[in-house]
């Protein structure tokens, strides 16, 4: 495909007989019910090709089942038991987006995604589905940045500084409660107002330290204060984090969000793989940082309405994690950014095991549906897949019976039609993915992360000046004082760690333009202005 080629039926889309045909032509041959569902999935304009008609026992390719690329902002939900397929469908349509010239961003669980990049490898198997489905089947990689959270695994090092990942995702991460929530908003609060920069853990660390020794207790008494037992809680719940390896997440250079909305030079969206297969074991931390990717790009990006084509597609992988303990306000928030970012040209896919995964309210805003087998091996099966049918628009199939009944790389599919009414029902057939069905090599995906345009700007970590080194400053200066009135020696400074006697700053050796130095300057100087915050409590950055 390429990325100006974005009409559903063109030759280069590589689609079977009747494919790009209006309601009515081509499926002559067709049962009176199935061409009714087909003609539900009848596109005019460009489209993405899913797969075909499963009806009666026989997949026919004469009815093509599309999704209309100017609904992919409508969200959607690509759902079904483990082994069923659900990572090839994405990979399947990231493929169809990039060619139609929209970005991707994928969160790779497994490290299976990688893949994507590379030419796929034809065989028997693929040659079958391709003849079954009607699909020209061509290998073809497509254009990709790796990165990785923190620069933990291959990939370029995604970081958010503490003060824009903001107290209501972090809580989330910390899994405290209510109560120690909102002590942690006033602590960033504080330290907002303040001109404290929380730019790493140390230095959130610092501020609540700071906040429950005798010199800090009095700054928060006219707003609640800082009890001895949250602070606590806090400052051991960020011990374990740290444990985990959450120190590497937070720091600077932040990444910019908007290196996602970036095509190739050729025209095709680039595929942003987010590599997790390293932290797969840290689901709170991957599931929330993702989030914080979302609602960056929430309130950095300017409200468009509808368009031809998304500016980007996100797909939430494992999404469950995401929900799991989750309060009441931060669903909420979740709630209202899918809800409003719609506006924003973006669009949401969750994938996840089975529907009931992701919350009432979401989900009803989830208007393009892929849903692969289910397994119905226990009671507590059987009511999800009661459930998840209940989910489905009225149907002439039975639906407990086919989602039982569903082989590997087949689902049941209903997405938004281009005047945005919900499609037929419709059992597919999946298409086959152009690129390599597997991860890429360690040397060329090594390759490929080093010889990005990004690495430079991103791969090495930078130590400013920030909350820590600033009430560090101060309690060695009223150290000296103390010192000095009693005449006592005073203790020499202590050093930053793994900073030399003679090395100039960090910040001198990083960006000699001193950008950094400036930026805190700049805020240092802004006492008693807060940052402002999102649905989130992100900070909003100005570009």
């Amino acid at each position: 495909m390429s990325g100006s080629d974005s009409t559903g039926g063109s030759a280069e889309s590589g689609i079977g007989d009747g494919a790009g045909a209006g309601p009515g032509e081509g499926v002559g041959v067709l049962p009176e019910q199935a061409r009714e569902i087909a003609d539900g999935y009848a596109v005019d304009g460009a489209a993405l090709d899913l797969g075909a008609l499963l009806w009666d026992g026989a997949c026919l390719p004469a009815a093509q089942i599309r999704i209309p690329l100017a609904m992919l902002n409508r969200h959607g939900l690509v759902a079904g038991a483990t082994g069923t397929g659900k990572t090839k469908t994405l990979q399947l349509i990231a493929e169809q987006l990039s060619a139609n010239g929209v970005p991707v961003f994928l969160a790779d669980i497994k490290g299976d995604v990688s893949g994507i990049a590379a030419p796929g490898a034809p065989g028997g198997k693929v040659a079958e589905r391709a003849g079954q489905v009607g699909q020209r089947w061509e290998a073809r990689g497509f254009p990709c940045e790796f990165y990785a959270l923190g620069g933990i695994g291959p990939g370029i090092p995604l970081r958010a500084t503490v003060t824009d990942f903001g107290p209501v995702l972090l809580s989330k991460v910390l899994q405290l409660n209510r109560t120690q929530e909102q002590s942690l908003g006033l602590i960033f609060h504080y330290a907002d107002a303040k001109g404290l920069e929380l730019v790493d853990l140390k230095d959130l660390r610092a501020v609540v330290a700071f906040l429950v020794s005798d010199t800090g207790k009095p700054e928060l008494k006219g707003i609640g204060g800082l009890s001895t037992a949250t602070a606590g809680v806090i400052l051991r719940s960020l011990t374990a984090f740290e444990q985990q390896g959450a120190s590497d997440f937070f720091g600077e250079p932040e990444f910019e969000t908007a290196e996602f909305l970036r095509q190739a030079p050729d025209g095709r969206g680039l595929v942003s793989v987010l590599e997790l297969a390293a932290v797969q074991d840290k689901p709170q931390l991957f599931s929330t940082f993702l989030m914080w990717l979302l609602a960056d790009l929430f309130h950095d990006l300017p409200e468009v309405g509808d368009l031809e084509r998304p500016k980007l597609v996100f797909f939430f992988d494992e999404a469950h994690l995401l929900f799991n303990g989750a309060s009441k306000a931060f669903l909420d928030s979740i709630t209202q950014t899918v809800r409003l970012i719609r506006s924003k040209g973006v669009g949401i896919f969750f994938v996840t095991q089975t529907p009931r995964d992701v919350p009432g309210d979401v989900l009803a805003q989830l208007g393009n549906r892929v849903q692969h087998a289910l397994r119905a091996f226990t009671p507590d099966d059987a009511k999800a897949l009661r459930a998840t049918v209940k989910t489905f628009p009225n149907s002439s199939y039975d639906l407990e019976e086919l989602l039982t009944g569903l082989g590997i790389g087949e689902a049941v599919i209903t997405v938004l039609s281009e005047r945005g009414a919900p499609t037929p029902v419709a059992a597919t057939r999946l298409r086959s993915p152009q690129s390599l069905m597997g991860p890429l090599g360690a040397a060329e995906l090594d390759a490929a992360v080093k010889g990005s345009p990004l690495y430079g700007s991103y791969a090495q970590p930078v130590d400013r000046e920030s909350a820590y080194e600033k009430l560090t400053a101060e309690h060695e200066a009223e150290q000296r004082a103390a010192a000095k009135a009693s005449g006592r020696p005073a203790k020499e400074p202590a050093k930053r760690s793994g900073q030399p006697e003679d090395d100039a700053s960090l910040v001198e050796q990083v960006v000699g333009s001193g950008v950094f130095r400036s930026l805190a300057r700049s805020v240092g100087t802004q006492l008693g202005r807060e940052i402002s915050r999102s649905l989130f409590g992100t900070a909003r950055r100005k570009r």
